[in-house]
């Protein structure tokens, strides 16, 4: 599995349909989404699933009106159930250096929701598509489970994952009877790693139980973004320190020692009286762009400033993400990278 901010041949994203997910307030999730597909369709293909014709209008219209550029859209009509495609999406790997493939990881709607059966053909309906051989990760017979927003990899042999996500035994599990080893296994053999990190926990108000991409990000081969609350009464202060803790002693693939720049966490956002996942890690790495979500808070400025440091190569841009975060997600989590063959 290559990592995010190396060469993209396109970004896969699925536009918006389904208003439960943002309860009271669907109307102007479009219009973010628009502004996520302009930024990035600027040096890159983006691969847009759709529901319908008229869906396809719909998002025809909003893009046209936002700017994008949509000689480098493509639409696919799939039908979802959701629009998380982090998760259900096509999971892509670069096969012996002469093709990439698909590694199509079981999706369950993060062992919570009914409604995943159609977001769970999702990869093989991209497969299909565009011609790509298709993996399909099993052990022991059992079709594995795994969101693409539980894992993120640096390109090079390491991965971090939590033992939240991937391991607790009695909320929301993904794999009934895995063990420790039996998860390494199967990262190891499906996406070519050789190095799991386990951090702890991911952050309050995670509807998917840890994922680490709102918790602890690549930036390049050695160096990760952690987020840091500096907040001692915050329900994310201990659980942020442990996993500071835990990367202080870990190794990178080659042995070397991870350097940990702390990313700082918006203050607390909660709505209809619900803790939302905010945070500035759920950042995008396009191929001439880094999209990071921002809150309207005092710490956006500061993140953008981190982020800008740590991707000199390319502009960071803000996207205001407080009605998009209603859904408990927000743009890593919207989008995947099909990576280029090089």
């Amino acid at each position: 599995m290559s990592a995010e901010w190396e060469p993209h041949e396109a970004t896969w994203i699925g536009w918006p349909h389904n208003t439960t997910d943002w309860p009271g307030k669907f109307a102007p999730i479009p219009w973010v989404y628009g502004e996520i597909v302009r930024t990035l369709a600027h040096h890159e293909i983006v691969r847009i699933i759709v529901e319908s014709k008229q869906h396809e209008l719909s998002a025809r219209r909003i893009l046209t009106k936002a700017g994008a550029n949509l000689a480098n859209v493509e639409f696919f009509r799939f039908p979802t159930n959701r629009g998380w495609t982090r998760d259900f999406g096509p999971a892509f790997v670069k096969h012996e250096g002469r093709e990439v493939a698909v590694t199509a990881f079981r999706f369950n709607a993060w062992a919570k929701y009914p409604d995943w059966k159609k977001d769970a053909r999702i990869h093989e309906r991209a497969a299909h598509a565009l011609g790509l051989r298709v993996f399909h990760p099993e052990l022991r017979g059992i079709s594995v489970v795994l969101e693409g927003g539980s894992i993120d990899v640096n390109g090079r042999g390491t991965l971090l994952t939590t033992e939240e996500c991937l391991l607790d035994p009695a909320t929301q599990v993904r794999n009934p009877g895995f063990s420790r080893e039996d998860v390494e296994q199967v990262l190891k053999e499906y996406l070519g790693v050789q190095n799991v990190l386990w951090l702890g926990k991911g952050i309050t108000g995670d509807d998917t139980h840890g994922h680490v991409d709102d918790l602890c990000r690549f930036v390049n081969r050695g160096t990760v973004v952690l987020c840091r609350e500096r907040n001692t009464q915050d329900a994310n202060y201990r659980l942020l320190e442990e996993n500071r803790e835990r990367l202080e002693s870990m190794r990178l693939e080659d042995g070397s020692r991870i350097v940990v720049v702390p990313l700082p966490m918006p203050a607390p956002l909660v709505f209809d009286g619900q803790r939302l996942p905010a945070s500035y890690a759920n950042f995008y790495i396009g191929n001439a762009a880094v999209i990071v979500p921002t809150f309207n808070d005092p710490n956006d400025r500061v993140a953008l400033g981190i982020l800008s440091d740590l991707f000199p190569d390319r502009p960071v841009v803000g996207i205001h993400a407080v009605d998009l975060v209603w859904g408990l997600g927000t743009l890593h989590c919207l989008t995947h990278e099909q990576p280029a063959l090089q």
